[in-house]
């Protein structure tokens, strides 16, 4: 069976508002999500400095593999998500 969503897979920390607010964003309009703890996930924390010149920034968020955003605004996530 084909999903009609890409794979969106978000680098997060628990404790983070930005976080929050992208997973709210994404929950509302039913469209399914990896969630990968970097405080938890030693590798992870290590890509997503990769992604981010040395950063550990998240929001970080990957849709079928392939790195999209980091912190997106609202209006960046409609842009991205728009057609599903």
């Amino acid at each position: 069976m084909v999903s009609e969503y890409p794979d969106v897979t978000i680098y997060s920390r628990p404790w983070c508002g930005s976080v929050m607010r992208v997973k709210r964003w994404l929950d509302q309009r039913n469209i399914p999500y990896t969630e990968i703890d970097i405080t938890r996930d030693a590798v992870a924390a290590r890509r997503v400095e990769e992604l981010n010149r040395g950063y550990q920034s998240v929001p970080t968020i990957l849709v079928d593999g392939v790195h999209v955003a980091t912190e997106p605004t609202t209006a960046e996530l409609e842009a991205l998500f728009e057609h599903r």
